[in-house]
């Protein structure tokens, strides 16, 4: 690009922005998904865990822990020329909640993650999009070790209604993250329209 414009001579196309947050528990790998599936370094706003947090920082299950999220992660992904994600991780701990209201202000939807050790860990997050009408998918981040369920088991120890999707993904894997990704798109527009046409 030269002076602005595209070398054909046409003038830049400014792209729509749509904002998804990833939302869970405390180490439930959410700055994980954002850096796996980001085509830039992701913006990272972690700090290390002190003696002085333990009191509030529960880090049962999550022993090898050492780090935590004290803002938010934020990443991108260029969808097309002309439409751009942007993937906000929110602070996972209680004390970080406040946050979270600016960072859902006009977002397209949420992926809440989900630990099957630690299940009750993302309540919060779900009853948080729930209460705001925010469209979110369950994404179970399946780590080693960790005992595995059917969906449907998942699906009723968190009381979730039948149209709120549920999909098992590996936060680590760019192509499992992807299909996460996909998923709130889909959801967020399935919405959308029904709400349109419901509209009087």
């Amino acid at each position: 690009m030269i002076f602005g414009r595209s070398r054909r001579g046409k003038p830049p196309v400014e792209p729509v922005t749509l904002k998804i947050l990833v939302a869970g528990g405390f180490g439930v790998g959410k700055t994980t998904l954002v850096g796996a599936v980001s085509e830039i370094r992701p913006l990272r706003t972690e700090e290390v865990l002190t003696e002085a947090g333990r009191p509030v920082d529960d880090v049962s299950g999550v022993e090898q822990k050492h780090t935590t999220t004290v803002a938010m992660d934020f990443g991108r992904i260029t969808l097309r020329e002309d439409l751009v994600l942007y993937l906000f991780g929110t602070p996972g701990q209680e004390r970080f909640w406040f946050m979270w209201d600016e960072l859902s202000e006009g977002a397209l939807g949420a992926v809440v993650l989900a630990d099957t050790r630690r299940l009750e860990d993302c309540f919060a997050a779900v009853d948080y999009f729930e209460r705001r009408s925010i469209p979110f998918v369950i994404g179970v981040n399946c780590f080693e070790g960790a005992a595995r369920y059917p969906e449907e088991t998942v699906r009723k120890a968190l009381d979730l209604d039948a149209d709120v999707p549920l999909v098992m993904c590996d936060a680590r894997d760019r192509e499992s993250v992807k299909d996460v990704i996909v998923g709130v798109v889909q959801h967020a527009m399935t919405q959308s329209a029904e709400r349109r046409r419901a509209a009087p």
